[in-house]
């Protein structure tokens, strides 16, 4: 059987990446520029610079991609980009440079959902993970409870009603005097930490999720007492963060009948949420799956990953493709 091989684009925020993947789970090249240190400057992704800079980077990051796969565009068989969402200006440069890309080497485009994307790491991560499975989405824009019940077809069961998990991190980040990005500076300074701050947990119905009243409860505290220990304040909403994901995955769990759970997004990366998923593996003989720490944040080989699996199923693009910011699973 022929192998097929897609050259992934990915541009949703602030980073640069291309990728090329052999049968949707053996990556060839991942380049990947991030705007980290720019963004860092100024306390988050600021989206016109972010656009400014993809613009300059896309061109060389996808030659560097091409290098180190050893390939070239004759050798591709389909060029997937991130269409949403995301920043509508960042979006637009990746599926800009794709559709030129296809026009000119006449090679099929796929319009690829940025939130397919991160589940599609697993595959790379673990080739023998195969639907169905549940999929616990925790990201910066996102978070969401996801039923995979094939390559291609998803049921969202739960979704945040208010901030996504990695918003509040960023946004207690800020507040503690931690920066950008949060998320990292959140786990490394908990380490140092213990968790012995009682803060409220807000339950919905459902297997839906709210984080907005732990992120102001935070807030409001360090308002109020601005000497209070920063390591224990970021153990203890952590803590709290990773108790509310377990809790509501445990009913989801209950809900499908399904064992199998996949972590995918930026927060995926938090050492303690993994390390509370690996008890939870242990204590409910469940089988917990996350991508390797590389493909967690954006990148362009889930990318070219979840492509593979929509170029397979015959779902290709025409060169009316535009960017959709919003756009859901």
């Amino acid at each position: 059987m022929k192998d097929t091989i897609i050259l992934g684009i990915e541009s949703s925020c602030d980073e640069t990446s291309v990728a090329v993947v052999k049968n949707g789970r053996e990556v060839l090249s991942n380049v990947i520029n991030t705007q980290i240190s720019i963004h860092e400057l100024y306390g988050g992704v600021v989206p016109e610079i972010a656009s400014r800079n993809h613009v300059e980077n896309i061109s060389p990051v996808m030659k560097e991609a091409l290098k180190q796969a050893n390939v070239t565009l004759d050798d591709i068989d389909g060029i997937a980009c991130t269409y949403g969402p995301g920043l509508v200006g960042a979006l637009l440069v990746g599926v800009a440079y794709a559709k030129a890309l296809s026009y000119a080497s006449g090679k099929p485009l796929i319009a690829t959902n940025h939130i397919e994307g991160h589940i599609a790491a697993n595959y790379i991560t673990y080739k023998e993970l195969k639907p169905p499975f549940l999929t616990l989405l925790i990201s910066g824009g996102n978070t969401q409870i996801v039923l995979v019940k094939d390559y291609t077809r998803f049921e969202i069961l739960g979704k945040t009603r208010d901030d996504a998990v990695g918003e509040a991190f960023d946004k207690v980040a800020r507040v503690i005097g931690l920066g950008y990005p949060g998320g990292p500076k959140m786990d490394k300074l908990a380490k140092e930490g213990t968790p012995n701050i009682e803060l409220p947990k807000v339950h919905v119905d459902g297997l839906d999720f709210s984080f907005s009243g732990l992120k102001t409860a935070v807030i409001n505290l360090h308002h109020k007492m601005p000497d209070i220990n920063k390591a224990d304040l970021a153990a203890s909403f952590e803590k709290n963060v990773a108790e509310i994901l377990i809790e509501n995955t445990k009913k989801a769990i209950k809900e499908t009948g399904i064992t199998k759970i996949a972590l995918a997004g930026g927060v995926s990366a938090n050492s303690y949420i993994r390390k509370e998923f690996s008890k939870l593996q242990d204590e409910k003989n469940i089988e917990v799956y996350y991508p390797e720490l590389k493909l967690c944040t954006d990148n362009a080989a889930m990318i070219a990953s979840a492509g593979y699996y929509n170029f397979i199923k015959g779902n290709t693009s025409d060169l009316t493709l535009n960017a959709v910011p919003n756009l859901k699973l």
